[in-house]
């Protein structure tokens, strides 16, 4: 952690500290949407459902392999903002390399148990007799893949954890531009479809991890790869993992709710299934920089969470502000614009007026989503395992009894109110642990709840 850097942490001016964390972490996690999109519209090129099919079926196990990793990435952190903090270099050393070297190994766990099952795990994902060879090409190239992938979601949290905010937003452009660089090339000139594509995304990765391991190992004060720091203490266990597998718990649970949803909506038709896949990727960029946001300021809350608590009272509460402001605002362009943006992706009269309906419901919950977003990252931050699993669970918990009341009392409508409904019970579980926790986190905190 260079002076720039300590400056940002400890003195610069709250706003100017937060835009300093969260802008590159926004910036990221757009282009990151951005080629999601590009993504699909290269294998697109090639006219084949099937393969498309393929690409959509293999979602769930990327948010998995991407769990592993910030598993991994979250839990060491947090816990190394907080060891900075409290300037015990030493153990930030201890586990940015138990980061590393654990998160190798857990994606070699992964591939050596998966790469046995590959046509058990392309059934499990619901591959039809038509998609199956691409979805199995697919899934084993991620498979073998997997460490670099575990690697790079570890690696990017635990640059930003010592406030090189910029340098992980470098690492993750770079991998987006180089995969979409890659998916041309393997479409377009080689014409190896979806193994390509698969190849692409592996590669990618391979290439911002040694980014950020050039990074850690040349230009870093504090953190670092050697193995010889490597340390696997109680401590060490014990910090990472209670942060560590909310998150992951988390990310299990939003690929299960979708898959849950998804089944619910089918009973309506083809229309309401494309309407809500519309809406879903138009709702993905805000809600991408929201998340940008209250992810982006873990680092600074961390820190001064054992550094200066004053200064993370007021960094919790520039957060909330801004994040309130962004959903207004995006909030307002949706409902003056939303048949407009609908009509980006379809000119079917019905859909575009079910898309824009969805649009609308969905959006209500954006500024929820935003603050319980926030609570969880506060949680993380200041080492509340608990009540941060309790923040991981609660909106699937909450989701499938909704799903089936809402469902069986209002049709499609209570479908689509569902996901507001669960969002709410989260955000009002979020506020009621902050406030049973404010005594905990600091006492300064209780003018923010009260």
């Amino acid at each position: 952690m260079d002076a720039e850097n300590l400056h940002y942490f400890e003195k610069a001016p709250v706003a100017k500290a937060v835009a300093h964390f969260a802008v590159p972490m926004m910036l990221g996690m757009s282009m990151s949407v951005i080629y999601s999109i590009l993504n699909a519209y290269f294998l697109g090129t090639l006219n084949n459902t099937a393969m498309l099919t393929a690409l959509a079926l293999t979602l769930p196990l990327f948010a998995a392999i991407m769990a592993l990793g910030n598993l991994i990435g979250v839990g060491s952190s947090t816990f190394i903002s907080r060891l900075l903090g409290e300037k015990k270099y030493d153990d930030v050393k201890h586990v940015s390399s138990f980061a590393f070297y654990s998160s190798i190994v857990l994606g070699l766990i992964l591939m050596a148990a998966g790469l046995p099952l590959i046509d058990s795990i392309v059934h499990g994902l619901g591959a039809t007799p038509d998609s199956f060879g691409f979805t199995k090409d697919y899934v084993t190239i991620m498979i073998i893949g997997s460490p670099f992938i575990v690697l790079f979601f570890t690696l990017e949290n635990i640059v930003r954890s010592e406030g090189a905010a910029m340098t992980s937003m470098i690492g993750m452009i770079l991998s987006v531009v180089v995969n979409i660089i890659l998916d041309a090339l393997v479409i377009f000139v080689f014409h190896w479809d979806v193994i390509g594509v698969a190849s692409a995304t592996v590669i990618s990765n391979m290439a911002a991890s040694a980014f950020y391991t050039f990074h850690i190992g040349s230009k870093s004060q504090f953190l670092t790869v050697s193995v010889k720091w490597f340390k696997a203490s109680k401590d060490i266990l014990s910090n990472v993992f209670k942060i560590g597998v909310p998150v992951f718990v988390m990310s299990i649970f939003l690929g299960a709710m979708s898959l849950i949803f998804n089944r619910y909506l089918v009973e309506y038709g083809e229309q309401a299934i494309a309407a809500f896949g519309i809406s879903s990727r138009l709702l993905q960029f805000p809600e991408v920089i929201l998340m940008g946001l209250c992810e982006g300021v873990v680092p600074l809350i961390a820190f001064s969470f054992t550094a200066n608590k004053l200064r993370m009272k007021h960094t919790i509460g520039f957060t909330f502000k801004a994040v309130v402001a962004l959903a207004v605002v995006f909030g307002v362009i949706v409902y003056l614009i939303s048949d407009n943006l609908i009509g980006l992706f379809t000119n079917d009269p019905q859909l575009i007026e079910m898309g824009s309906y969805i649009l609308h419901v969905t959006f209500l919950s954006l500024f929820i989503t935003g603050m319980t977003a926030m609570f969880m990252g506060i949680f993380q931050a200041t080492a509340q395992g608990t009540a941060a699993f309790i923040m991981s669970v609660i909106q699937g918990i909450t989701l499938i009894p909704v799903l089936y009341i809402a469902n069986r009392m209002n049709g499609f409508h209570g479908v689509v109110w569902s996901l507001v409904i669960s969002d709410a019970v989260a955000f009002l579980v979020g506020v009621i642990m902050l406030y049973v926790l404010r005594t905990k986190l600091q006492p300064d905190l209780n003018s923010l709840v009260q």
